[in-house]
């Protein structure tokens, strides 16, 4: 039989073969597809014409669309479905595809060309799409080597063969010891303080295990719970540290790959002439140098510190009271102890807990909720199909349509966790959106989340910061979804990093709204919309702990450019320099045993490496985007397209804060984000 991947799609659609895969087809279709890619690329470089737009930079645009196909789908099934065959395929045909990308780069006929179109685009009347297309890819092989001698492109190749292999095992070390942890419970005691809801969750999962009692795993769905709401100290201690030691001092430790990633990726920057990773890496973002993402990073800290110490002393004296009034001593306030006496105090101060919102918030609910959101923004509708192949019984497939009919994408939703799933949600794409010959090919775009499953007696219930992350995810959807440029490498979330965020936090104020709220808050017994009360409640502590949840992201940020903004050859022992990188930031202390650098997969395996900073230089703008939506309101159609024509369908063919100047008026101010947050005062 012929290898499903490297022949036409026949899907409806053109949508991926899921149904059709096998673990054979992976490798020898990727090794094809990059000898197809590898000819393209040859055809550019040994062209005889003169070096043109066309034929040049539009051609590399168009080259390699099998191989990127094909490897989409292998390494999101990596992410989402893997195994350990699929593991293995991964180890070998990464450094292949790490090599096929450094003969592009570094292939000097082929950059000759590039150069050449580059050194006449002033002269070329190019659209505002198309000279961002050609700096992008005269950056692309600057950036990546094409100035080098024959002995540095030579390092410069063994480098990212090394990475390459090394990111792959530091995820696949974190997943086997995320799934290697059980927390095995038969006496019902124990379980005191856990809703009906977790403890049937983890009965249900104990029988699927073959086991009696209760199963409770480092997956959010049962870890959150548990840590917010298990009165056991002991066994929340326990959690904490089976959670913070992943990876750490086991039989999957990641402290060498940690100590060799940054590493490589310093040489690696310094070779191509930066002065560190953080140096390399942010020239291509907004923020642009380390010193402006160390100046904008240390002026939050200013403003959230004072009021995180409050907001600790307060959650320490609530917890020593709680404890006094219900019989026992607390020595000190620890790190497994936050969650469940935030959660209490939360009770208290707002009268709002999550299993009572929880009932409110069914899953396919809270999707419609999107979905009409999502409508009446921008006139998107969403139809649930069966005739698309999946890759799991638990993915939903949609097709969905413009407000005119016609086809905008395909919509992939996969909520639940497995064990051949990573922790987390993200959003992913198989197909790009892109024009040719006149047609505007549309993208298949895909969500993956960890949500708790339904059990015997109850559907997928949705803790309200697992509203706010399907709104999330579903932003970045709506980013890859409206997206509508003429070149693929433009597309849809293809954006610098320090803004690919903005779609997907902008939508997560629309949870907070009571207008939007109503349109899919309802009891999923009853049908009751949920109270007003319940919604001013939601509002009224959206700020709880606002400078402690800013400290720790922040904290965050500053151990990712810990380790990419220095020479990392100095650093000898990974829990010490992250221990001396918390210290102006955590409040609780230190638990010996833990270390978050060694399961850090945003910046050790993921795209966030000198990057994390992002999630709150991108609080920023959606703060400030929001401002405009509440100011005009939230469902204001002229605003809503505003924000698709400048922002959402534009992808990355202008500079963002030009596209975002040209939908807010200015650039934004940072007063709405500590407005949001509960920290303004600290500026007045």
């Amino acid at each position: 039989m012929e290898n499903p991947l490297i022949v036409p799609f026949d899907k409806p659609f053109n949508t991926a073969p899921f149904s059709e895969l096998k673990i054979h087809h992976y490798e020898p279709a990727i090794e094809i597809a990059i000898d197809m890619a590898r000819d393209e690329i040859n055809s550019i470089a040994s062209n005889k014409e003169v070096a043109s737009f066309e034929n040049t930079i539009e051609a590399l645009d168009k080259a390699g669309e099998t191989l990127g196909r094909i490897t989409s789908i292998f390494f999101n099934l990596n992410s989402a479905e893997t195994s350990d065959d699929i593991q293995s395929i991964a180890r070998d045909v990464s450094p292949k595809l790490s090599q096929f990308n450094n003969d592009i780069t570094l292939n000097e006929n082929l950059f000759k060309r590039v150069k050449a179109v580059y050194e006449q685009r002033d002269s070329l009347e190019l659209t505002p799409e198309q000279h961002t297309l050609l700096e992008k890819n005269y950056k692309r092989f600057s950036r990546n080597g094409a100035n080098l001698n024959e002995a540095d492109k030579t390092r410069l190749r063994e480098i990212d063969s090394q990475l390459s292999k090394l990111t792959l095992q530091f995820g696949e070390n974190v997943l086997a010891a995320t799934n290697e942890f059980e927390l095995h419970l038969e006496d019902d005691s124990r379980l005191s303080g856990l809703p009906e809801t977790a403890k049937e969750a983890a009965a249900d999962l104990a029988k699927t295990k073959g086991k009696t009692g209760y199963l409770f795993t480092l997956d959010y769905p049962s870890y959150i719970p548990f840590m917010t709401y298990a009165d056991d100290r002991e066994l929340r201690k326990e959690m904490t540290m089976a959670f913070g030691s992943k990876a750490f001092n086991d039989s999957h430790d990641n402290q060498d790959n940690v100590l060799q990633i940054a590493k490589l990726r310093y040489e690696r920057a310094q070779l191509l002439g930066y002065e560190t990773h953080a140096h390399f890496v942010l020239e291509e973002r907004m923020a642009m140098t380390p010193d402006k993402v160390t100046s904008f990073s240390q002026e939050l800290l200013d403003k959230a510190k004072p009021a995180a110490q409050r907001e600790f002393a307060q959650l320490e004296a609530f917890a020593q009271e709680h404890a006094t009034a219900n019989g026992y001593e607390l020595d000190q306030l620890q790190k497994w102890d936050s969650a469940y006496y935030s959660e209490k105090l939360k009770q208290k101060l707002f009268d709002l807990d999550d299993n009572l919102l929880k009932p409110y918030f069914k899953l396919e609910n809270a999707i419609d909720g999107a979905f009409e959101i999502a409508n009446r923004l921008f006139g998107l509708s969403f139809e649930l199909v069966d005739n698309i192949d999946k890759y799991h019984e638990d993915v939903l497939t949609y097709v969905v349509k413009n407000e005119d009919g016609s086809l905008n994408s395909i919509f992939y939703a996969d909520f639940f966790p497995r064990s051949g799933k990573r922790n987390g949600a993200w959003m992913t794409s198989y197909k790009s959106q892109y024009v040719e010959q006149g047609e505007n090919v549309r993208p298949h775009v895909s969500i993956v989340c960890n949500f708790t499953k339904p059990t015997g007696t109850k559907p997928s219930l949705l803790t309200f910061n697992e509203v706010t992350t399907l709104f999330h995810e579903f932003g970045h959807a709506l980013h890859g979804m409206l997206a509508n440029t003429t070149y693929r490498s433009l597309s849809g979330t293809s954006v610098y990093w320090d803004f690919v965020e903005l779609p997907s936090q902008v939508l997560e104020n629309w949870c907070y709204e009571k207008e939007a709220l109503e349109l899919f808050a309802r009891h999923y017994e009853t049908g009751e919309l949920i109270p007003s009360e319940y919604i001013e409640r939601i509002k009224a502590a959206s700020n709880f702990q606002g400078g402690l949840a800013t400290l720790r992201q922040l904290s965050f940020g500053m151990l990712d450019m810990s380790w990419h903004g220095v020479n990392p050859n100095e650093i000898l022992d990974v829990k010490s320099h992250e221990r001396e990188t918390f210290k102006n930031t955590d409040l609780f202390p230190d638990v010996v045993t833990n270390c978050m650098s060694t399961s850090f997969g945003h910046i050790f395996q993921g795209g966030y490496s000198a990057g994390y900073y992002s999630y709150k230089w991108a609080e920023v703008l959606d703060a400030d985007a929001f401002e405009l939506f509440k100011l005009r309101g939230i469902f204001d159609t002229a605003t809503a397209a505003s924000f698709k024509d400048h922002v959402l369908s534009k992808g990355g063919t202008e500079n963002p804060m030009v596209l975002y100047k040209r939908f807010r008026g200015s650039e934004p101010s940072i007063d709405p984000l500590l407005k949001r947050s509960g920290l303004l005062e600290e500026t007045v």
